[in-house]
């Protein structure tokens, strides 16, 4: 069996007596700065993961060392060894440590004088002064247990093509908003689909069900304010309606959304017209099509497509449904040169974004833009939602069947694009006050007790290194039942877990004074 090894479970014990970090001095900067945006009250992740105060986030202090040690949060999908992105939501592995040790340390407080203060969420919006405000009417989520996918027409006075150079979602309950899809109608046939709809807004899955309806942007939760670089603009026309497509996901209802839009205009010089579109696509594009899956097939689609003229990219974003487990895109340049664009090798349904470059990237003419996407459509995917029996999948707007797209933000191209900066950053912004200097070295790095859990989803067998011996591990069904322990031995340990239930486990380990060392999930599949 492959061993999987997580740099990231390490929690140090040394440091528990020592210099362990606190709440006040230490965590609290981080999580504020990339958790509270989702875990706040009203926020995606709702009232029972809020980690805006010392007590919440001391209960929930273990699960936060154990996810953040995996990476599954903060939820940053793209691969950032493949290619660096543009205002990345991850941890340094410095405050990654500074977590695991504060949990190992049984998560000490501090001094609550040396917080940095409490982010407050509450209608203030980023863009203050907009060329224009659409808010949509009042809707009443009905009680589903099936996601529902509702489209608004958001008409707007704008008699004349502008350029947007910002654009500001602002979700109405972002409890229960999931993302928002923003497109531009000259048509009317959206207004059509909405009057042939007793209710406020129409149900549309996959887009707004208008053709050559041009997509001007997408939120997703955590996202920023979408900025297009500098000389470069989305062109909104004349008479164009704004529709949004919102996602609620099953059990949203019975609650109220009033999702907004805030533009601001670009009004200097020359500007060129940023088009988003699906350059890699499921039909025209896949080069080993249809897209088919059988039932308990595994199987690789690749797309691609030749760039006619010089191009400048500036965002990208994937797309597909359930089943679909990595998706990847590069590009080969007439010179044979090799460009990564991006790679998410553990996709997620529920995380999808369009992602800006840290730098425009220029395609010269003749450039092959490629795509490749794997889907899982056998037991073993625990996303399938057939996972008991597979069925058929093929290509559709229903969330049980697949899709294949990369959508790319792009203008017309000058070599001399690359010198735009979007984000230069080498980690994200901490949260303004924070002071946070607290550091793990490298000799306490060296001295510090490492667990190490592999592999992850787990099959047959458990693999766990530890440091020392003496220490046991228990694993704990999510009732808190201890199904199956062992005494760890210094080195490699295996654990038989065929007899085990599959499903979602935690991974628990104490030294012999019962103090908690680790404790992290675990899947059984």
């Amino acid at each position: 069996m492959k061993r999987l090894i997580l740099p990231g479970l390490v929690l140090f014990s040394s440091l528990a007596n020592a210099q362990a970090p606190t709440w006040a001095d230490d965590v609290a900067c981080i999580v504020y700065s990339h958790c509270t945006s989702c875990h706040h009250v009203g926020g995606i992740s709702g009232e029972a993961l809020d980690l805006t105060t010392y007590s919440a986030a001391f209960y929930a202090r273990e699960d936060m060392a154990g996810y953040t040690a995996q990476r599954v949060m903060p939820p940053w999908p793209p691969d950032p060894n493949y290619r660096r992105l543009a205002h990345e939501r991850t941890l340094s592995q410095d405050e990654i440590d500074i977590i695991a040790a504060w949990a190992a340390a049984d998560g000490p407080q501090g001094d609550l004088a040396n917080a940095p203060p409490v982010p407050v969420y509450t209608e203030n919006v980023v863009i203050t002064d907009p060329d224009i405000t659409a808010i949509m009417e009042p809707y009443t989520i009905p009680v589903s247990t099936s996601d529902l996918y509702r489209c608004f027409v958001l008409p707007i006075n704008n008699t004349t093509d502008h350029f947007i150079k910002r654009l500001e979602v602002i979700p109405g309950n972002r409890a229960v908003v999931h993302h928002v899809l923003v497109f531009q109608d000259t048509s009317g046939q959206a207004q059509v689909l909405d009057a042939a709809d007793p209710g406020v807004g129409y149900t549309n899955f996959g887009g707004i069900g208008v053709e050559e309806a041009p997509l001007v942007g997408i939120w997703v939760p955590g996202s920023d304010v979408l900025s297009t670089p500098t000389g470069m603009g989305i062109k909104l026309l004349a008479g164009a309606d704004l529709v949004i497509q919102v996602h609620y996901p099953a059990g949203s209802g019975p609650q109220v959304d009033s999702t907004s839009i805030r533009i601001e205009f670009d009004n200097g010089g020359f500007t060129r017209d940023i088009a988003i579109a699906a350059a890699l696509e499921h039909t025209y594009t896949l080069t080993n099509g249809p897209l088919v899956i059988l039932p308990n097939q595994v199987k690789t689609f690749h797309s691609q497509y030749t760039v006619p003229l010089p191009v400048t990219i500036t965002a990208i974003g994937p797309h597909a449904h359930l089943i679909c487990t990595s998706m990847k895109s590069w590009a080969i340049t007439p010179t044979n040169d090799s460009i990564p664009l991006i790679d998410i090798p553990d996709w997620d349904f529920h995380w999808q974004g369009m992602y800006q470059f840290r730098n425009p990237i220029y395609l010269p003419a003749g450039t092959v833009l490629h795509g490749e996407a794997t889907y899982d459509n056998t037991v073993d995917n625990l996303q399938n939602p057939n996972h008991d029996n597979p069925q058929l999948v093929y290509l559709g707007e229903s969330t049980t069947n697949e899709m294949m797209l990369f959508y790319f933000a792009y203008t017309y191209g000058f070599a001399s694009d690359v010198n735009i900066v979007v984000d230069n950053s080498e980690h994200s912004p901490h949260h303004v006050g924070c002071t946070t200097d607290f550091n793990i070295g490298v000799e306490e790095r060296a001295t510090a007790q490492a667990i190490r859990i592999s592999p992850i989803p787990a099959s047959d067998r458990l693999n766990v290194f530890c440091e020392g011996n003496g220490n046991r591990l228990r694993l704990i069904d999510p009732q808190g039942r201890e199904v199956m322990g062992m005494i760890l031995y210094n080195g490699d340990n295996s654990l038989d877990v065929t007899a085990l239930s599959r499903g979602s486990l935690f991974a628990e380990v104490r030294d012999a004074h019962g103090t908690i060392l680790h404790r992290s999930p675990l899947l059984l599949q």
